[in-house]
């Protein structure tokens, strides 16, 4: 009750991100249903029923990374306040309270994803669109309320645990131990190192016996499982090397007589690293994915127009991954504009034009873009060559 009473007050902005939150897991939860009508409407075919259920795993993962990033930036649970302390909600209840939330919006698109699917199979009425989904929604078979109920359960036990974990108290530091500056970013070894460990998966995987492939469309359909095991590993890699790639674009703004513009947007983006560049990696680990995916697919486009190489399904995932992984790198981006509001405040009071912070942010814009383009298109060249070759 307190969760639904905290949501009525809450920013408008707030609220559509939850909004959204609720759309994505929706989403998510729709995929779910119908591969469950998929293994309904075809029992012998047990193998691609399994598929269709891997291939759901990046859309969950992309809607529970954006719904764990939406409850990091509410204002609710972002940081304790005296009144809710005095009343017993700590840090800890306010964490508990975040995940409630966020478990409450994904059971709200879990819902409409239901009324959906039902809607789509002709349960509530007629079949609609001429019965175009009957086949694939299994429609006039019964449905297993246990698996309808567990798949969609799905969404928000993982979203609500994982914002519970984000969000758990950690052990405040002693103010002494606290750097001066901005922090230099540790994770940009391990990144290199995850994306060298999945390029060398995916170039041994290539290799290997056409026994263990993943049905893709077009040209991927000849894709071992074991490639995509190293672009999994790659895009790790890349959302880990994101804070360090973001940290270095900082320090190169401000090498080679910078300016005073240079050298405040080089401060501000090493200082932001730690916030914007785990979603700037994720972001260009799924542009790398497209890139590799496209390439795939007109390497071995024939002449002959294959039916329907993407269907609707699919493109209700892609949608969903790259949506999320957007939505979660804005969210980002507009929080450190936020916590940069006193710091701006400052210095137009020392009489600082409006334009040096345009230009700063401009240049922050090109600096990202100059150190995060060539990376991407690499690892796009590098994940694709295996199979192009």
């Amino acid at each position: 009750m307190l969760a639904l009473r905290l949501a009525r007050g809450t920013h408008p902005l707030v609220l559509l991100r939850r909004l959204l939150v609720a759309a994505a897991s929706g989403g998510v939860g729709f995929l779910l249903l119908c591969t469950l009508g998929y293994a309904l409407g075809h029992p012998e075919q047990s193998s691609d029923s399994v598929r269709r259920l891997l291939w759901c795993l990046p859309p969950l993962a992309a809607t529970v990374y954006f719904a764990v990033a939406v409850a990091r930036t509410d204002p609710g649970t972002n940081a304790p306040r005296a009144g809710l302390s005095a009343v017993g909600l700590g840090p800890v209840r306010l964490a508990a309270l975040a995940a409630v939330s966020t478990a409450l919006s994904c059971t709200l698109g879990s819902a409409l994803a239901l009324l959906l699917f039902l809607h789509l199979r002709g349960d509530l009425s007629g079949l609609p669109f001429d019965g175009a989904g009957a086949e694939l929604l299994a429609a006039g078979r019964p449905l297993p309320a246990a698996g309808v109920l567990t798949l969609l359960c799905v969404v928000p036990v993982v979203a609500g645990t994982a914002t519970a974990l984000a969000l758990r108290p950690r052990t405040p530091k002693h103010p002494d131990d606290e750097p001066s500056g901005p922090v230099a970013p540790t994770g940009l070894p391990w990144g290199v190192a995850l994306v060298a460990a999945g390029l060398a998966v995916e170039t041994y995987a290539s290799r290997g016996t056409p026994g263990a492939q993943l049905a893709l469309p077009g040209r991927l359909d000849v894709v071992p499982a074991g490639v995509l095991a190293g672009w999994a590993v790659t895009a790790l890699g890349l959302a880990v090397a994101g804070p360090g790639l973001t940290y270095l674009a900082g320090r190169l703004l401000q090498s080679v007589r910078p300016g005073a513009v240079r050298l405040l947007a080089g401060r501000v983006l090493m200082d932001e690293a730690g916030r914007i560049g785990r979603p700037l990696g994720v972001v260009c680990a799924v542009a790398s994915a497209a890139i590799a995916a496209a390439t795939l697919y007109d390497a071995g486009s024939s002449p002959a127009p294959s039916p329907a190489p993407f269907g609707p399904l699919t493109g209700l995932g892609t949608a969903l991954v790259v949506t999320c992984t957007v939505a979660t790198l804005l969210t980002a981006a507009l929080e450190a504009k936020r916590s940069r509001a006193a710091t701006a405040e400052t210095l137009a009071g020392l009489g600082a034009p409006r334009q040096t912070l345009r230009t700063a942010a401009a240049l922050r814009a090109t600096a990202v873009l100059t150190v995060f383009t060539p990376v991407t298109l690499a690892l796009a060249t590098l994940a694709a060559f295996p199979l192009t070759s």
